[in-house]
């Protein structure tokens, strides 16, 4: 007779049934403590507890403010040249294994960065003054 070999798990087996018991355990904790204070806590409606904390300061006007373009375009030039840098960073780390392919890429690459910036500042997206708005005369009768 030949021996029945054991039925063997996944060695993974033990840790993901523990894992699973706990967020089953957690997630039911959690349901009860919410539908515990939802049914038990006090409900006393107030206009001033309904009013936006504002770090003890009350909030007057409108919370939306239109922030200016030039504002969006310093974010964005920021993570133009934050990605650009951290290519760099990179490309200088491995620099020694790369040789002049390399070196040639990561040239093309600042070259074409060059460019593009030099077209926007052409454009005038490196404007950020007010523009003068034309007065209108009014003609003489």
């Amino acid at each position: 007779m030949h021996p029945v070999a054991p039925v063997t798990l996944s060695p993974w087996a033990p840790g993901l049934l523990s894992f699973a018991l706990f967020v089953a355990i957690v997630l039911g904790l959690l349901a009860l403590l919410l539908f515990l204070t939802g049914w038990l806590g006090e409900r006393r409606p107030d206009p001033e507890k309904a009013r936006p904390y504002e770090c003890g300061v009350i909030p007057t006007g409108g919370a939306r403010f239109r922030y200016p373009v030039p504002f969006y375009l310093v974010a964005v030039f920021f993570l133009i040249f934050d990605v650009e840098a951290a290519f760099i960073f990179a490309w200088a780390v491995a620099m020694d294994d790369l040789g002049w392919r390399g070196w040639l890429q990561i040239s093309f690459f600042i070259i074409v960065l060059l460019l593009s910036l030099f077209y926007i500042w052409k454009k005038g997206g490196l404007d950020w003054s007010p523009t003068p708005v034309p007065r209108r005369v009014s003609p003489k009768t």
